[in-house]
């Protein structure tokens, strides 16, 4: 039974609801709601209970805090770090000695008492909840201080007069100042929970919006070994993991990629020690693995959708939620510790679409995760600790090992972050993002490798991965406006894609799906390792591409699951982006010189003068020499189709020289599970060749759809190599033979009510090239993405015209 004489003061998680926020805050307020109303769906969240605002603003009057709090901020110009730091020192230090006044302290031991009573384990956790938290244009989370492994009584006291003094730190005293907050219109409440043992296994962060392209169908998750606090504060690179939503929901497994972070400490109790956490090295064989499974992933996911859904209807708009979590090491089951808004992407009602691009090539100084989709350019400032901030200039770039909550005051200065540690959720990331800052996490050397005064650019607008590039590139910022082509023309205008970490973001341009995702990037750039290499492993003769292979796969359970995983999650990224609008897949079309350049590939590749007309494409796939290859390159179709549910992904034959042999290819793909005409799967055949033209009624007979390839069909129609420097200027898909090709195939399958497009690069260089089309009365424009605004307006204005062929 629960004292009523300590009804103002301490309310329990059981009796908490959003309407509560005024009194126990953002965070307690959540934590409520969802302890109440959530776990009748099996999301466990730790009991607890509040200390309210209540309990503040008596501790904040018995002790005639008030005007002495409001004197020393009138007193200092809060703009001077020096002044700041002085002020924000000075109240934090009177707060920290000021008495809890004997109506406060008995009920909350009371209350104390009564939450780890019979407990084995009695930790508690002790977090601070301010009254403004939840505001939808502000973010307070992570501004005041959090307590772990709290056991006794003197501890949880002083945690707690430590939790109202964070209010004042130099970061929440500068945040109210910039936005105009009133420092008495906000109290501090304190929420004390239960402790889960995930010190004893992992826990994270997540969120059920992208956090860089604000991608509303996936949900984020980064996880670490131990206590939570080190994602948060970027002490470590975590686990990172994307679900995606909408075939979560059907039951499905979609867990679109996963990327193993360094993880190089866990927040451990102190036991026996002299306090109440610390941070342990993690074995190196710990830290090469993922630190939670597929199945806890997924249940992270499902929760992440569910709590967005309630706290979604609770407010009456879309609410994209920011979320930590723990797994218990004890009992091994999950718990949610903390949810609220998400407040970038959640509030950004924009309409333009910013789009930077660099335009030359330079060298890679350091590497990380990439914060933000923008480039800056300044001189770098190293700061190795905080004392060293009024170093840092307006304009220049701030290259760190980690940033603390304390340094944000300084980091407004920065052009950008350059950090060691740190993913995408921690704290660097999540100013950068308020303050619109491009930053680059967990490079691991970046401290080491840039000096202070060197001219770098910062590239976070090329993927997930963010590069520092010596000295200043050259590049460009487009600013589309996206509502102005939210039309679509008849004539469907889709994107050539081919790296998948740029696809949440460019999903946000209208458009109509992708005609060509191109997966030989997936396999240069996260694979790295030939397919046959993979398969006939124990064939190697070069020891060192053996042991390079060895390594790179150790960490699954057969190389070949390793490429099936790794270009699954490649496509998976597509498909997801654009679901459910089609995603067509070339299957992989390397020539046998680029083949040979993969690692252990040239053990497994011929010799050919020619390979550009050599062995390539279709004639691969039903060939002994690479059949059990594409059988890989199946395997993970199949698996973004049937496991992750993208039945919206399509595949595509290229360099298909003969019916026969398209027939072969369709036969190899049904042996591996994928059958043309099964489970929606369309299959097209590029027409890049004379004879899939000349024969384009009976490939008609085949195949779903063509896609015209106009590369190589300009190069086998002029004859003319097009890599050879001597003969370009011959090269042309403007010339009259290649566009009557063109013209002919697309009357034959309009003819045969077969579905034709365009994915070569004519189109994208040329607009006449692609009023010539339109004019024909294709069906579908695949386009680089620089170039599909202007393409849809040019299009639309045809059609206007009335000057679409049928």
């Amino acid at each position: 039974m629960k004292p009523s004489s300590s009804a103002p003061y301490i309310k329990w998680l059981g009796d908490i609801g959003l309407q509560d926020l005024p009194l126990v805050g953002g965070k307690t307020a959540s934590l409520g709601a969802m302890y109440r109303n959530l776990s009748a769906r099996g999301i466990t969240v730790p009991n607890g209970f509040g200390i309210t605002s209540t309990t503040y603003w008596l501790f904040l009057d018995e002790n005639r805090l008030r005007d002495f709090i409001r004197k020393t901020i009138e007193d200092a110009d809060l703009k001077d770090p020096d002044q700041l730091q002085a002020a924000g020192h000075a109240i934090r230090h009177r707060i920290i000695d000021s008495r809890l006044p004997a109506a406060l302290e008995k009920p909350m031991v009371e209350a104390f008492r009564e939450l780890v009573e019979g407990r084995k384990d009695a930790g508690v956790a002790i977090r601070s909840s301010a009254t403004a938290e939840d505001l939808p244009d502000a973010s307070f989370a992570g501004q005041q201080e959090t307590y772990l492994n709290v056991r006794t009584v003197e501890q949880y006291l002083m945690s707690c007069k430590q939790c109202f003094a964070s209010l004042f730190t130099d970061r929440a005293i500068s945040y109210r100042e910039d936005r105009g907050f009133d420092h008495f219109s906000i109290a501090l409440s304190i929420c004390v929970q239960h402790m889960v043992r995930s010190d004893l296994a992992s826990s994270g962060v997540m969120f059920s919006i992208d956090t860089e392209s604000g991608f509303k169908n996936a949900v984020l998750i980064n996880a670490s070994y131990g206590l939570g606090e080190n994602i948060v504060q970027g002490s470590v690179t975590p686990d990172e993991a994307y679900v995606f939503k909408p075939t979560l929901k059907e039951g499905r497994r979609p867990i679109l990629q996963k990327q193993i972070g360094s993880k190089e400490y866990k927040l451990i109790y102190d036991v026996g020690g002299s306090r109440m956490v610390r941070n342990v090295p993690v074995p190196e064989a710990d830290r090469r693995k993922f630190c939670i499974s597929d199945d806890d992933i997924l249940q992270l996911a499902r929760w992440a959708v569910e709590i967005e859904e309630y706290f979604s209807k609770e407010k009456g708009r879309e609410t994209p939620m920011d979320m930590e979590w723990g797994k218990d090491g004890i009992d091994g089951k999950l718990y949610i510790l903390q949810a609220r808004p998400e407040t970038i992407h959640s509030q950004n009602k924009a309409v333009d679409f910013s789009y930077y691009q660099l335009k030359e090539q330079g060298k890679v100084l350091a590497q990380g995760r990439a914060v933000g989709e923008k480039i800056a350019q300044g001189r770098v400032r190293v700061i190795q600790e905080a004392a060293n901030l009024r170093e840092l200039e307006q304009g220049e770039v701030l290259v760190t090992e980690k940033t603390d909550p304390d340094w944000e005051p300084s980091m407004k200065r920065a052009v950008a972050i350059v950090t060691n540690r740190g993913g995408r959720t921690c704290h660097a990331a999540i100013v950068s993002r308020e303050l619109g800052l491009p930053a680059i996490v967990g490079t691991e050397n970046g401290t080491s490798v840039l000096q202070t005064g060197q001219l770098v650019t910062i590239s976070c607008a090329e993927g997930e991965i963010g590069r520092v590039y010596e000295g200043t590139l050259a590049f460009e910022q487009q600013t589309i406006d996206a509502k102005a082509i939210e039309e679509r023309p008849m004539t469907q205008l889709m994107l050539n894609m081919a790296n998948p970490e740029e696809a949440f973001r460019l999903s946000h341009i209208p458009n109509d799906g992708v005609g060509l995702a191109r997966i030989e990037f997936i396999i240069n750039h996260s694979i790295g390792i030939h397919p046959m290499a993979l398969v006939r492993f124990d064939q190697l003769k070069n020891r060192e591409d053996a042991e390079k292979i060895a390594e790179m796969t150790a960490a699954w359970p057969s190389r070949t699951q390793y490429f099936v995983d790794k270009l699954a999650e490649g496509v998976g990224m597509l498909g997801a982006a654009f679901y459910p609008k089609p995603v067509i897949v070339r299957f992989s079309d390397f020539k046998s010189n680029e083949y040979a350049n993969l690692l252990g590939g040239r053990m497994f590749e011929p010799d050919e003068d020619n390979p550009m007309i050599g062995f390539r494409g279709a004639s691969r796939y039903y060939s002994e020499l690479y059949r059990e290859g594409f059988a890989l390159e199946c395997a993970a179709l199949k698996k973004v189709r049937q496991e992750m549910g993208l039945t919206n992904v399509k595949v595509m034959i290229p360099f298909c020289r003969t019916l026969d042999e398209g027939r072969k290819v369709l036969e190899v793909m049904k042996e591996n599970g994928l059958e043309r005409g099964k489970d929606e799967l369309d299959v097209y055949v590029m027409v890049e060749i004379p004879s899939n033209v000349i024969l384009a009624d009976e490939f008609a007979k085949i195949f779903d759809g063509f896609s015209i390839g106009s590369n190589d069909l300009t190069q086998l129609t002029l004859g003319v190599d097009r890599d050879s420097e001597l003969l370009s200027e011959i090269f042309d898909e403007r010339n009259e033979a290649v566009e009557r090709a063109v013209r002919e195939v697309i009357r034959k399958a309009r003819a045969s009510h077969t579905k034709i497009g365009i994915c070569g690069q004519a189109p994208s260089d040329y607009p006449e090239f692609a009023e010539f089309l339109v004019r024909e009365g294709i069906d579908s424009i695949s386009l680089n993405p620089d170039t599909l605004v202007k393409t849809t307006l040019l299009v639309k204005r045809l059609e206007a015209e009335g000057q679409r062929g049928q």
